[in-house]
């Protein structure tokens, strides 16, 4: 009996953008543009026989190293792009925790576009974006490019900025969910650490996994999933070291399917990426998805990027029903 594949689907925030007919920075400041998007939306995932998703605030990965006093930029239909906080090594000595996470003026923005969501849609979200991001890269958004010398450079440094990542993160986390009346409790659960791979297999171990292992206690971690999209081979030991249960390369150039298949120690997912959507005809999406579903990966991951290639998705997900049985 052949295997059953599961798969995820959803819609990309330039989808809900177009869907909405505004730009995408729009849609961080305009609760109307959002249901308006969202109310498309229910018209396209009926047509493709997919559960239409839940309203709620595009994608944004900044709101904890915002309430550290990131300035976070939002350029004209582009995502949102932080800027450095630290300027130079010794910034690191000066770094302190706010005494109110939620008090910076983006949060208050973004907490009040959930309220207006909520009220217009009472099924949205309430969730003002990702509650964190991994603590390099939350290391890398605070110092910039500089903080991948640190580690020559200064290291114990390097180990302070990397400590209060997490330390932060973890706060950050307790004072929101506390805010939407939500807790911190075990549970299967990660994070997004997109900047790790820039450490090399030799330092992951000191300036790396010691720091993942604080995360994932802190956040109860029941079972643990990691999406990482710099990793090498070099780097897979250390997600059965770290007992990562599943893990996601994303657009990870280095990590092929043949190789999650034959060295990756926890189970594995797989993309359909934008730009395959974009530049394949159907026939050979679905022949895409059938090889990457050879491959045995947990599940396949596609969205619907730009409404204009909804019939290609509609062939795709075709498959991706058969396959699932």
């Amino acid at each position: 009996m052949a295997r059953s594949q599961n798969f995820w689907f959803g819609f990309s925030d330039y989808c809900l953008a177009e869907a909405g007919g505004v730009t995408l920075d729009a849609l961080h400041r305009d609760a109307d543009a959002i249901c308006r998007a969202f109310e498309r939306l229910e018209v396209v995932a009926k047509r493709l026989g997919v559960l239409p998703p839940a309203p709620h605030l595009p994608c944004f990965a900044y709101p904890h190293i915002a309430a550290l006093g990131s300035q976070i930029v939002f350029p004209p239909d582009s995502e949102p792009k932080p800027r450095p906080l630290l300027t130079c090594a010794a910034d690191i000595d000066r770094l302190r925790e706010p005494a109110d996470y939620l008090a910076c003026e983006l949060i208050q923005k973004r907490l009040e576009l959930a309220a207006q969501l909520k009220q217009r849609r009472p099924d949205a979200s309430a969730a003002i974006g990702h509650s964190y991001e991994g603590p390099v890269t939350t290391a890398a958004l605070l110092m910039g490019p500089d903080f991948f010398t640190l580690p020559y450079d200064d290291p114990a440094r390097a180990h302070r900025l990397m400590e209060f990542s997490v330390q932060s993160a973890l706060h950050y986390c307790q004072a929101i969910y506390r805010h939407l009346g939500w807790t911190i409790e075990p549970r299967r659960t990660g994070f997004p650490d997109d900047f790790a791979g820039m450490f090399p297999p030799a330092q992951f171990g000191e300036f790396v996994a010691p720091y993942w292992e604080r995360f994932y206690q802190g956040l109860k971690a029941t079972q643990r999933t990691l999406h990482s999209e710099l990793l090498r081979p070099g780097h897979l030991p250390f997600l059965k070291e770290l007992e990562i249960a599943e893990f996601d390369a994303g657009g990870d150039q280095y990590l092929t399917p043949e190789i999650l298949r034959d060295q990756c120690p926890a189970k594995f997912q797989l993309n359909i990426h934008p730009w395959e959507n974009r530049d394949l005809p159907a026939q050979s999406l679905q022949a895409l998805y059938r090889r990457l579903a050879s491959f045995g990966p947990s599940v396949i991951a596609l969205e619907l990027n730009r409404l204009c290639e909804e019939a290609k998705m509609k062939a795709v997900l075709e498959v991706a029903w058969e396959l699932k049985g």
